[in-house]
């Protein structure tokens, strides 16, 4: 990756948590790829910022197990594997269900229709063959239900493995089947939502983690 690109300072609203999101969208969306050493540096150019709030928030990408620290060695992305992976997503998949039954109790109209809204968006990408685009609009779902669930500690447990779940999903190849089973997923999602089956969404977010695996799984097993 090159990342001596014009300066992107970093407004001191929340130096620190602006930081960290940046740093983990370069390794979720691969521009850090796996297995190459952080340049903390340039990056620190690129954002503004001294190596003090960078190292802080390297830190904590670390615990969310994005990057490797080594002593004297500095920062490392680490790499997705299939072991890994086994271990993320049956727990992810657990706490989506959970979500699912918990928006569907607490979720308003205007929030449904604000999930209609950007389902719409979704799909439009989807036709358009926009995989990136589709990407950010099918994770605003997600978010929007986790969000409507209203429990801070499901929160906290989800953000926690979010972003390596959605790191996997970046690096796999998905086939256009499987792009158009995910949106009928969506659908299904949608449907349950409108009519507040908690049982009924929390099985179709279960099962679509699972079909996600699968897909990262056979990549990744493909790249032996």
């Amino acid at each position: 990756m090159s990342v001596t690109q014009p300066t992107e300072t970093i407004a001191r609203r929340s130096l620190h948590d602006e930081l960290v999101d940046r740093v983990r969208e370069l390794i979720v969306d691969g521009s850090l790829s796996a297995g190459s050493k952080v340049p903390e540096r340039e990056l620190c150019e690129r954002f503004g910022v001294s190596r003090t709030p960078m190292r802080e928030a390297l830190k904590v990408l670390a615990a969310e197990g994005l990057v490797l620290l080594e002593p004297n060695r500095g920062a490392w992305v680490t790499r997705v594997t299939i072991e890994e992976l086994e271990e993320v997503f049956p727990v992810m998949g657990a706490l989506e269900a959970l979500s699912g039954e918990l928006a569907c109790e607490r979720i308003s109209e205007a929030g449904i229709a604000a999930i209609e809204d950007t389902h719409r968006r979704m799909v439009t990408h989807f036709q358009a063959g926009q995989l990136a685009e589709y990407f950010r609009a099918n994770q605003e779902i997600h978010e929007a239900i986790l969000t409507a669930a209203d429990n801070a500690t499901l929160s906290a447990q989800y953000k926690s493995l979010a972003s390596r779940v959605r790191r996997a999903r970046y690096i796999a190849n998905m086939s256009r089947e499987r792009w158009t089973k995910a949106v009928a997923e969506h659908e299904q999602i949608l449907a349950a939502l409108r009519t507040r089956d908690g049982q009924a969404l929390a099985r179709v977010l279960k099962q679509h983690l699972a079909n996600k695996f699968d897909t990262v799984r056979e990549w990744l097993q493909s790249q032996r």
